[in-house]
């Protein structure tokens, strides 16, 4: 029970964006249950408004409408939180899009641009903002969400794919700008995981290919060694470490969390 751990995040002030489902809501129940207080964020209403029935909601955790894409909405979101706290012991840079499925000469430039101005520039927008309120804390973590196709390539996927790349050489420089502030930067790289976005994404390769489902799923497991789904908690529980005194020699990292996957095609 995620709720018996020890709380080695005591009075930890955490950001996340795109938080109120998948990966970031999973990350924002476990870092809650390890003391921290959570500031989250999305875009989608109908979630938010189940999270702010969560028993903690405006005691440990605090949810903002916000469009990441769009850097006054960020700017005003930040305002928000600054009238709560004016440092922050983290941000998870979670917010992304699974973009289009196709081989690029097929692809439109807009589905390209939309891409990675949600999961590139949306990150520039929150770091940008956030690394002043860790800089006052003298510590802190910095968690960018990549991918296993930040790592390697991923056929029918080019603008995700760029996209998560492009997040690792981010991590890897501001890991060398910040170090002296004692400010960590890492990157997750989850594997296959289990939840309504790898859904969508199986649904549409299997239309692409014209071949079912169901293969497409098995296909997507047998990438990793373990041959098995990840969970969104999975992600949550390595946040957790790396923000934790537990990680505070750890940064510039690229950390995958797939069960050891050795292929995305």
């Amino acid at each position: 029970n995620i709720w018996l751990m020890p709380l080695s995040l005591h009075n930890k002030k955490i950001i996340i964006s795109a938080g109120s489902s998948g990966i970031g809501w999973a990350t924002a129940k476990v870092c809650l249950s390890k003391g921290a207080i959570v500031y989250l964020c999305d875009i989608d209403i109908k979630s938010l408004k189940k999270i702010q029935k969560h028993p903690l909601n405006n005691k440990r955790l605090f949810s903002y409408e916000c469009d990441a894409s769009d850097e006054f909405e960020v700017s005003d979101l930040f305002n928000k939180i600054r009238k709560k706290t004016n440092k922050i012991d983290a941000l998870i840079n979670n917010v992304g899009i699974a973009g289009p499925t196709g081989n690029l000469e097929k692809l439109s430039s807009e589905d390209w641009e939309k891409t990675l101005k949600i999961n590139v520039i949306s990150h520039f927008y929150f770091t940008r903002l956030a690394i002043p309120m860790l800089k006052k804390n003298k510590n802190g973590s910095i968690i960018n969400i990549s991918s296993g196709a930040g790592i390697m390539g991923f056929p029918l996927r080019s603008p995700y794919a760029a996209s998560k790349w492009a997040i690792i050489g981010v991590t890897k420089t501001l890991a060398m700008e910040l170090g002296k502030y004692k400010i960590r930067v890492n990157a997750i790289c989850p594997g296959t995981i289990k939840g309504d976005r790898m859904v969508r994404v199986i649904r549409d390769k299997a239309k692409f290919l014209k071949i079912s489902k169901k293969i497409i799923e098995k296909d997507f497991v047998s990438m990793a060694s373990m041959n098995c789904w990840i969970y969104e908690e999975d992600i949550g529980k390595m946040c957790s470490f790396l923000i934790s005194s537990d990680g505070e020699r750890i940064s510039g990292q690229t950390i995958p969390v797939d069960g050891n996957a050795t292929r995305l095609d």
